[in-house]
């Protein structure tokens, strides 16, 4: 072997992508003393974003106080890359993991996502990146905008911060404030799915029930954001509602791109732009590569996904570690993936494997290189 690169997504709820990385990397050495060792932590816009980009580009962290999903004060940080980029997870304010009781995304803000762009343009950044991962709110981006100037009124004709509760009093939007600072800016999204604005497959029906929303509320929410919709659709005479990926992250995808002019990009491509991934590839023998769960959603373009059309095109043979495999995913292997392991090595549910992950994933990645080794002699 001349060249390994490895560059796994975290195993959400059990591994960063770091700790994936130095677990693989450590059997790689051993079986392959001579090769070269690339390790190329991957994070496709949820949590760890920030932290694999300042480790990939380069930079510091920004720290800063803004509101959290449930509109209390927070402090938290955003990253500024070394070539003069922001990027801003939306989870580090409005995600799901800050949630301290019951969880319910009728009453949640993406107020706090808006504070972290505009400090940004204030700090003279022309190029923002923001990650969508991991949202508590299904606020359809509303919170965002009110945070930058950007106005919502009700029948009454008073401005108000809409949440998923109240999306359906939005009657009109007053533009007229929005902070110039944001002229100009540069916009990109980070967003893995494909899921537009309304209807069964979208923000309302099939994530806001991951993040609280009972089957009444699920109902209430999707009204809300509906008529939401067609306020902004009406007051911008554009239509934005079909978009792949606007539904993401409770619809913040829609207020990206109806209120921010961004475009939305897979995350996992983002990342991969700022690794120069192709310049890599260049004389590597494998990838490995690998996330939680490898399911329908992953062939949708995630990390694994990702990675694998990529090195397709250079003719580079793909293996993806996972925790658990899903049904009918053999698409993967026309797209580049060669071949994919479970380290689920007693097959039962996650939470009664969870906490032996790491020795689970060391044992495989042994398996597998042991095998690897035997084959090339």
């Amino acid at each position: 072997m001349d060249k390994i690169i490895i560059c796994p997504d975290s195993f959400k709820g059990s591994m960063s992508s770091t700790t994936v990385c130095s677990i693989i990397e450590k059997k790689a050495k051993y079986y392959f003393e001579e090769a070269e060792i690339v390790t190329l932590p991957i994070a496709d816009g949820g949590e760890g974003t920030v932290d694999v980009l300042l480790t990939s580009v380069g930079g510091e962290k920004v720290y800063a106080t803004c509101s959290g999903p449930n509109f209390e004060t927070i402090e938290t940080y955003y990253g500024a890359l070394d070539n003069k980029i922001a990027v801003i997870e939306l989870a580090s304010c409005s995600g799901l993991t800050l949630i301290k009781g019951e969880k319910d995304p009728s009453l949640t803000t993406t107020y706090g996502v808006g504070q972290l762009i505009l400090d940004a343009a204030k700090k003279g950044f022309k190029e923002i990146i923001v990650a969508l991962g991991g949202s508590a709110t299904n606020d359809g981006g509303s919170g965002a905008a009110s945070a930058v100037g950007i106005k919502f009124l009700n029948k009454e004709g008073k401005s108000f911060i809409p949440t998923g509760k109240t999306l359906r009093e939005v009657k009109s939007i007053d533009f007229s404030d929005k902070n110039p600072l944001l002229d100009g800016i540069k916009v990109t999204t980070m967003c893995d799915v494909a899921n537009p604005l309304l209807g069964e497959n979208g923000a309302s029906k099939v994530y806001s029930p991951q993040k609280g929303a009972t089957p009444d509320m699920v109902e209430l929410l999707e009204e809300g954001m509906r008529s939401y919709a067609e306020v902004v659709e009406s007051s911008l005479k554009e239509e934005f509602k079909e978009i792949k990926g606007v539904g993401a992250a409770g619809g913040m995808g829609f207020g990206m791109v109806a209120f921010f002019n961004s475009t939305l990009e897979k995350g996992i491509d983002v990342v991969l732009d700022a690794y120069d991934f192709e310049n890599h590839l260049k004389g590597a023998s494998f990838v490995i590569t690998g996330e939680g769960k490898f399911d329908n959603q992953s062939l949708e373009g995630k990390a694994v996904m990702g990675i694998s059309r990529r090195s397709k095109e250079a003719n580079v043979k793909v293996i993806a570690i996972v925790g658990d495999i899903g049904p009918n995913i053999e698409e993967a292997y026309q797209q580049g993936l060669s071949a994919i392991f479970s380290i689920n090595r007693v097959a039962q549910d996650f939470e009664k494997v969870a906490h032996r992950s790491k020795e689970d994933l060391e044992l495989t990645v042994d398996n597998l290189f042991r095998f690897l080794k035997e084959l090339a002699l």
